[in-house]
């Protein structure tokens, strides 16, 4: 096939198509009804239902930018907000963090959980495969170290953020980013900050060898086993398995968890969810090492069911699970 005179040597159903000059087009493909969910929200200095938002470059060498949600403040607040540093979904290929489906979710626990959101523009795969996304990630919390030492300033934060009491959360891929930046963040001195807890949701954990669930639990039209697969071949370093690190992390290529020096974890999962054995395996190999973790499970739920607005608004279930798992996520801050 042919476009604009380039070839087309790739493509990830409805999502993503690669030429042969390397361009990627992002422009989604699927079903129209859902394409909303994909537009770009643009940010917003004012208070809107309690939340504003703002689109700060925190590396003007490589443009690496962030959004921060910051919430209005109430008479019941203490006198600063923990911060959550938030790495977006996509199998790490696409999405962004200003597309609407992220900015529902995460004006919510904003407003919920008391809490600074800051949320990072991931670089994407393939033109940036992996680590690029964690590097990004990694990059962001030490900028946010820099701005607890004084080193940087962003005003938002310098008058409103408690950088004692930071958080890392991640959607899908994105709670992939979240395991490696914290056990990044055991080797390195990121005082006057203290990281004080990881949330990983729905986190992309596989082996090469398919799971039970992967075989059994149901697909959905946006998330089908070789979707992922493809997503993964696109994003992972040139001839790696998915028993990669980044995507593996209990596995026999990662470092023993054992020896990782990790913030407490609340481990988000889905019940229907197809990676949910690889994530249990995770929580067990946790659990071994006698890390601190906690798991919140929504029962009946699909992978990343929070983020599809159609179903949240429309679905009394969906809505419920979602609530439930922003209450139990704005618990776990509070308690940390």
């Amino acid at each position: 096939m042919v476009h604009d005179q380039k070839t087309l040597v790739d493509e990830v159903s409805g999502w993503l198509r690669v030429y042969d000059d390397g361009s990627v087009d992002r422009t989604w493909a699927g079903p129209p009804e859902v394409k909303f969910i994909s537009e770009p929200m643009p940010h917003h200095h004012h208070f809107v239902d309690g939340v504003a938002t703002a689109d700060v470059i925190i590396n003007p060498v490589s443009g690496l930018s962030v959004r921060i949600y910051l919430p209005e403040k109430n008479p019941t607040d203490l006198d600063k907000f923990p911060i959550v540093l938030h790495f977006h979904g996509g199998c790490f290929c696409v999405s962004r963090a200003d597309w609407f489906l992220y900015y529902q979710m995460y004006t919510k626990l904003a407003r919920s959980a008391r809490a600074i959101v800051v949320s990072v523009y991931l670089r994407l795969a393939p033109e940036n495969r992996l680590p690029a996304a964690c590097d990004d990630g990694f990059e962001a919390l030490q900028w946010l170290g820099s701005l607890s030492r004084a080193e940087s300033h962003e005003t938002w934060l310098d008058q409103h953020a408690d950088f004692n009491r930071v958080f890392l959360i991640g959607d899908s891929s994105g709670g992939n980013v979240v395991h490696e930046v914290a056990a990044r963040a055991g080797h390195v001195d990121l005082s006057p900050m203290k990281l004080s807890g990881a949330i990983p949701i729905h986190p992309g954990f596989f082996r090469s060898e398919r799971s039970k669930s992967e075989l059994e639990q149901p697909e959905s039209q946006f998330l089908t086993l070789n979707i992922v697969d493809k997503f993964l071949k696109l994003a992972l370093p040139v001839n790696c398995t998915k028993d990669h690190p980044i995507t593996c992390p209990m596995g026999a290529e990662a470092p023993p968890l054992e020896e990782l020096k990790l913030p407490p974890i609340l481990l988000c999962l889905a019940e229907n969810d197809l990676m949910k054995d690889t994530e249990m395996e995770y929580y067990q190999g946790l659990t071994k090492a006698q890390k601190e973790v906690e798991l919140l499970i929504s029962p009946g739920m699909g992978h990343s069911f929070y983020l599809n607005k159609i179903a949240v608004d429309l679905d009394p279930n969906t809505s419920a699970q979602t609530s439930g798992l922003i209450q139990g996520i704005s618990e776990f801050i509070h308690a940390h």
